[in-house]
């Protein structure tokens, strides 16, 4: 039996989606409960898989009213905890204020328990209880180039967090818009890796920091492996991130904000082009998804069951996920409020909700 839960983070609050299999393998329907943390942005998601039991999820939400948080379920979402004290919080000494949670991270086998926060003003946090406590990775917050990272425009952030599997101690995070930077010692030290990516709106296109980055997400097969969604250009990284290649050339628009490895198969990755700054909406205006299935030398549309009349939802750079099932389920939502599944690993689609607020983030995994 499969069970896959789907989380969705919305302008308005988190919706959450079962889909339960029975034993002769057949998938049954989606039953969809929520909103939790209604009027809330919910602009991070983490699904904790801890070995033996049952997954922990992590919300950041963002309230109007009160300010951002971390909240956490050990009963998929029947239940929620908030610490009475925030966790994750700027030290006085750094005159900083947390704005916004972006990213929740969990990192993997290797470290049970650790969970990453990447937030904005751009900073990385660490915790070592699941994500009840975290403490400010000061390292990359007293970055020698941090006085020279500027701000794009959704603020500046970090974003992206990747845990590498073979080795904990190396991280690799992105940040808007100071482009990648790698850890190779548990985050003592850091090291901008942009050599390759373009920053074409500044007056070095080539800098070593100061890229627009979008997505990074780590190849299934080679760890090495990396794919990225640049702020006009996609790239590939055969070497941990060191050195990128552009891989965009045959997209129909080498911009976007989403970048998704499969979960099990190596070479093949997902992006969803939108055009350039123009309007920012779905490139030539039709909902696709194109896949790699090569590493990037090539790209195929995939839109088996998404409107076929123009279309204006753009999709977010964490509202498009895989899950671990086989064959791999695909998500993505879009600021329509629309949310499309796959359940042939982006042969075919199908609507799952319309009329949702803005979808910001989605996450996916097989729970049973």
């Amino acid at each position: 039996m499969t069970d896959v839960l789907l989380a969705v983070g919305t302008r308005k609050g988190l919706f959450l989606a079962r889909r339960r299999s029975s034993a002769g393998g057949k998938a049954g329907e989606w039953e969809f409960d929520g909103p939790h943390f209604n009027a809330q942005a919910v602009y991070s998601i983490g699904i904790d898989q801890r070995p033996g039991g049952t997954p922990r999820l992590l919300v950041g939400g963002d309230s109007s009213h009160w300010g951002p948080s971390v909240f956490r379920s050990d009963d998929l979402g029947a239940t929620w905890q908030e610490p009475k004290r925030p966790a994750v919080r700027f030290p006085e000494d750094t005159g900083a204020s947390l704005e916004r949670v972006w990213q929740l991270q969990p990192a993997g086998p290797a470290e049970p328990g650790v969970v990453y926060a990447g937030t904005e003003p751009a900073a990385l946090f660490r915790s070592e209880d699941g994500g009840e406590t975290f403490e400010l990775v000061r390292p990359l917050w007293e970055h020698p180039t941090r006085d020279r990272w500027a701000p794009g425009g959704g603020g500046e952030a970090v974003h992206t967090v990747l845990t590498d599997p073979r080795d904990p101690r190396a991280v690799t995070v992105a940040v808007s818009a100071a482009g990648v930077f790698r850890s190779l010692d548990g985050g003592a030290s850091w090291d901008p890796s942009n050599t390759g990516i373009s920053a074409v709106f500044m007056p070095d296109p080539h800098p070593e920091f100061g890229q627009c980055v979008h997505k990074i997400a780590r190849d299934a097969a080679d760890p090495d492996r990396l794919y990225l969604q640049n702020h006009w250009g996609v790239y590939r990284s055969d070497d941990a991130g060191a050195r990128w290649t552009s891989i965009g050339d045959s997209l129909p628009s080498d911009f976007g904000f989403p970048v998704v490895a499969h979960p099990s198969r190596g070479d093949v990755a997902y992006v969803f082009p939108l055009n350039a700054d123009a309007d920012r909406v779905p490139a030539e205006r039709r909902c696709r998804v194109f896949r790699t299935e090569d590493a990037g030398k090539s790209w195929q549309p995939l839109s088996t069951g998404l409107p076929e009349a123009a279309h204006y939802g753009p999709v977010l750079r964490d509202a498009m996920w895989s899950d671990g099932a086989d064959p791999a389920g695909i998500y993505f939502g879009n600021r329509n409020g629309e949310l499309y599944a796959s359940a042939d690993e982006g042969e075919s689609w199908r609507q799952l909700a319309s009329h949702l607020p803005d979808v910001l983030c989605v996450r996916s995994a097989v729970i049973g």
